[in-house]
Order: structure tokens, then sequence, then C-alpha cells
């Protein structure tokens, strides 16, 4: 049983961040799929509004995550952080639920909701945190382990949540079952994660709010970020590709989308494990480009697929690529500022961030220009470049290491 699941796991700070972030995981599956359909079809935002809001919220997510990163760096403990994100996702989605309108929508999707969303960052940084001491390969197995559990909440909750609401009305119930995950998630974060003192971890250099922003977008970050940036943003055209190839030329059912979807979730949390124990042997950026060489094979597959048996028989090439993509990264970024947990699983939401641009950006001039098939194969090619950005910069690290040595 112990080769199942390894000694890591047993860690009570590591256990429980995993537990949270399942929770934390099921709020926004219970809502993300059916998000659009409330605030746009329910509540009557137009859809420019509602593209301007989704990217405001992110852009404030990036920021409230960095700062409280930043903050529970300084404290040297992120349970008072998390507690505190924990009560804004409450709030967040309590009020739409309760108090249902355009309105409140906005302003939960521009304060609440992008402050919870910090609570991502803040539980990889508890993990990290706890991970002090460990070796390197016990470090991207627990990572793993934790990116694992939000896989595993895409998996179960989005059938159940439709399923329960299948006969509703109003999608907005998602709302409040959301607000009563993110009490279990509190409670989680109250009763079972251990305490820590403040002197324990706090760093040893504080950094103000504005420098923390400043290291953040330096060159020497923001360049290994825009590599990682470009190699995760295949996984948001994918979400935009699949349902757009799925339901046309590939002659699918929007049925065919949901089964997909589920198929590659369940993939990923076998896979995570399974790239988790290849990364420990081979190091991580070769694993991170196996990954991401055999995703983009998928992205190029999926520009030819014009029956719905070659959706279906391209789920392995997708589940097992997409695994690698969705938790390699993070120890990567974590890595780029190691001695500030926080700051450093700040980068996670930077990099959605921007791996989102890319991905927009990329989606509007490969539609514009070669179509939904052509696309896929240009997002092919956008993630391999992400990992020869990467690969140049290992490379000239190296030379560096290998030149102040003679």
């Amino acid at each position: 049983m112990s080769r199942l699941f390894p000694d890591v796991f047993r860690n009570p700070a590591i256990r429980a961040s995993m537990i949270a972030i399942f929770t934390f995981g099921m709020a926004g599956a219970m809502t993300a799929p059916y998000r659009s359909i409330v605030g746009i079809r329910e509540l009557g935002l137009s859809d420019s509004l509602y593209s301007v809001l989704t990217f405001a919220s992110a852009a404030v997510n990036v920021v409230v995550s960095v700062l409280l990163g930043n903050l529970a760096d300084r404290l040297g403990e992120y349970r008072s952080a998390m507690i505190g994100a924990c009560l804004f996702g409450i709030v967040g989605y309590g009020i739409v639920y309760t108090f249902p309108s355009a309105a409140i929508f906005i302003i939960s999707g521009l304060l609440p909701l992008p402050i919870y969303g910090a609570l991502n960052s803040l539980l990889f940084a508890n993990a990290r945190a706890a991970m002090q001491g460990m070796n390197r390969n016990d470090m991207v197995t627990a990572n793993s382990g934790v990116r694992a559990m939000i896989s595993l909440s895409w998996v179960l909750i989005p059938g159940i949540t439709g399923l329960v609401l299948s006969g509703a009305s109003s999608m907005l119930p998602a709302y409040l079952f959301a607000g009563i995950s993110c009490l279990i998630c509190q409670g989680i974060i109250v009763f079972a994660l251990p305490k820590r003192t403040g002197t324990e971890m706090a760093a040893a250099h504080h950094l103000s709010y504005l420098g923390a922003l400043r290291q953040v977008v330096s060159p020497r970050i923001s360049a290994h970020i825009l590599g990682v940036a470009l190699i995760t943003s295949t996984l948001h055209l994918n979400d935009a590709l699949l349902p757009l190839i799925a339901t046309g030329a590939a002659h699918g059912r929007l049925s065919d989308v949901g089964i997909l979807v589920g198929i590659v979730a369940l993939l990923e949390v076998i896979f995570i494990i399974v790239w988790s124990r290849i990364a420990r042997k081979t190091g991580q950026m070769t694993a991170l480009a196996a990954g991401t060489i055999i995703y983009a094979v998928f992205l190029g597959l999926l520009g030819f697929a014009s029956e719905p048996w070659h959706l279906y028989a391209l789920t392995l090439i997708a589940g097992i690529g997409a695994a690698a993509i969705i938790s390699i990264p993070i120890t990567y970024l974590q890595d780029l500022i190691a001695d500030r947990p926080g700051l450093g699983s700040a980068l996670i939401s930077v990099n959605i961030f921007a791996s989102a641009g890319i991905g927009a950006l990329v989606f509007a001039a490969g539609t514009s220009a070669a179509g939904y098939s052509g696309t896929a194969i240009l997002s092919a090619v956008t993630g391999l470049s992400g990992i020869a950005i990467l690969g140049f910069l290992q490379r000239r690290k190296v030379y560096r290491i290998e030149a102040a040595g003679e």
C-alpha cells in the first residue's frame, strides 16, 4: 500500500491541504460550468460585459494572490489568510444566491470571489511550507497529490450538480452549494490543519507589497512564467476548441463533450501520480517536456478529428499529456521564489492569468485565419514553443553555473 500511497501523504498538514483543496475545487466545479448561464441568461448581463467581468476578476485574483502570499510569508503562517479567503468565498457565493441580480453578480465577481480564488495558491503555499526538510522527490509527489484533488473534484462534482439541478428552473442553487462547500473548507482549515507559530516560517527579509509585485514581474521570473504560460495555455485552448470541434467537424453531440471532459479528468487523476514518479527519475524539465510533446500530439490530431470515435480515441493521449501540464509546473513555479512559499505559490495564479490571456490571443488569431482545426494545430505549436523557452533558460542557467565554477 505504501507504494500506492507514498509516506509524504501521511504528513498531517499535507493531508489536510489535500482535503481542503478538494472542497475548494468543489466550489469551482459546482459553479464554473453554469456561471455564464446564470450571469447572461438568468441575470441579464450582455456577452461583452460578461467577458470584461471575467477578465477583471482574473486580474484582481492575480494581485490579491501576490499580496496575500507576501503577507503570509511575512507572518510566517498561512491559516489566517486562508480563513479570511474562505470567508470571502462564503459571502461571494452566498450573496449571488440570496440576492440574485446583475449588480450583485458583478460585485461578487469583482471582489469576494477573486479573493476567495487566492485560497488556491495559499493552500499550495501551506503544503509547500510543510515540505521543509523534504527531499525534492517527495516535494514533487506531494504537490502532485494536492493538485490531483482538484482534478478529482472536477471528475465527481459537475455531473452530480447537473443531475441534482436537472429539473430546476434556475441554476442559482449551484451558488448555494458552492457556499456550503466553502463552509466545509473553512472547517477543515480551522479544525484539521495543524497550527504553526509565526516564527517558524516567517521570511527573513520582508518585502513591501510593491516589492513583491516587482519581484513577480522581474525579467528573471517573468521569462520563466512566459515559458510555462505558453505550455499551460494549451489547456485553455483545448477547453475552447474541444466543444466546437466535437459538435462541428467531428459531428458529435453536446453530451459527448461532457463525457469526454469527464474521461480526461479521470485520467488526469491517475496520471498525475504517474508523472510525479517519472519526474523523480528523469527530472521535472524532462518530464514536463515529454508531457508537453504528448499533449501537442493530441492537439495536432484533434485538428484532424472528423468522427466522434476519433475524439474518444484521443482521450488517453489527452489525459496523459494534461496530467503533466497541470501538475509539474506547480513545483517549477514555486522553485522560482523558493525561500517564500506564499509568494512562490502566488505565481500559480499569475500563470493561470497569463496562460488564459495567451490562449485567448491564439484562439482569436487562429480561428480568424485557419478555423477551429487549424487553431488546434497552432495550439500544439504554442505549447512546444513554451518548452523550448524553458529549455533555453535551463541551458543558460547551467552555462552560468559552469562558468562561475571555472
